[in-house]
């Protein structure tokens, strides 16, 4: 028994998926409000022990300032993806094996997700800030958790 279950350890992993924090409305490429940086603390924290070996995110201002608590606490690099190429990224992922956060929009993140697991994943709203997918991906199976992080700023316009 003990072995099974070391070995199902061994090939499992998880991606973690999140939309950007709560941004500015000042630009087309904005910087994060006072709550989207607490909020972008608040993920480092939540996953500062889940064994993250790779930070995704897209160019923009927003997702990376969203990734950068986790990616200097953990002292990792973060790497640039394409959100126009979902596909040939979830594939990536799959075949990459290894646990990672990847920091997307509302638009990519439920896409992303349904890509990986091959659910339907409900779109996020403007207003929708809080969801991290959490992606358990195993020989055996896909799981999918959808988890809401407890952060509740009252501060938005900051």
């Amino acid at each position: 028994m003990a072995f099974s279950w070391c070995s199902f350890a061994a090939d499992s992993y998880n991606i973690y998926l999140v939309r950007h924090a709560e941004k500015l409305a000042d630009s087309k490429n904005p910087s994060l409000t006072t709550c989207g940086k607490e909020r972008a603390e608040q993920l480092a924290s939540l996953l500062s022990k889940a064994s993250i070996s790779a930070i995704y995110s897209t160019s923009y201002q927003r997702t990376m300032q969203t990734a950068t608590p986790l990616a200097n606490q953990q002292k990792m690099a973060i790497k640039n993806y394409n959100p126009r190429h979902l596909e040939q990224f979830a594939l990536q992922l799959k075949q990459q094996k290894e646990s990672a956060l990847v920091v997307g929009h509302s638009n990519t993140t439920p896409m992303l997700a349904a890509l990986l697991t091959k659910q339907k994943v409900a779109p996020l709203t403007e207003n929708d800030y809080q969801y991290l997918y959490q992606v358990q991906l195993s020989d055996e199976k896909t799981v999918l958790t959808v988890l809401q992080q407890p952060l509740s700023c009252k501060a938005n316009k900051l």
